[in-house]
C-alpha cells in the first residue's frame, strides 16, 4: 500500500510529461523497496557542453525539490548525493 496518495498521479502526469514533443533532456531514476536502482538518461544532443548544461538544470531541480521536501538544506543534499555517486555502480 502506498503511504503517500499523491505518488501515483505524480508518477502517471511524469510518464505523460516525457512524451511531449519538446523534450530536450530526460532522466527518470527508479529506487525499489527492494534496494535496486534503475535509470534512463537521454539529451536530445551531442555536444558535451549542452549535455553538461541539461544535466547540471536536471541535478539543480532534483536537489532544490529534496531539499524542500526533506527539509534539509541544498548543500546537505548535495553532499550525500556526491557520496552515494562515488559508491554507486552504474550497470
Amino acid at each position: 500500500m502506498m503511504t503517500n496518495p499523491r505518488f501515483d498521479d505524480v508518477r502517471a502526469k511524469a510518464a505523460d510529461a516525457t512524451r511531449e514533443d519538446d523534450v530536450q533532456s530526460v532522466y527518470t531514476g527508479l529506487v525499489h523497496d527492494d534496494g535496486r536502482h534503475e535509470y534512463y538518461f537521454a539529451n536530445d544532443t551531442e555536444d558535451a557542453s549542452e549535455l553538461r548544461e541539461t544535466a547540471a538544470v536536471q541535478l539543480g531541480m532534483l536537489v532544490r525539490v529534496l531539499a524542500d521536501r526533506s527539509e534539509s538544506d541544498v548543500d546537505e543534499i548535495t553532499d550525500l548525493a556526491a557520496e552515494r555517486a562515488e559508491n554507486m555502480r552504474l550497470k
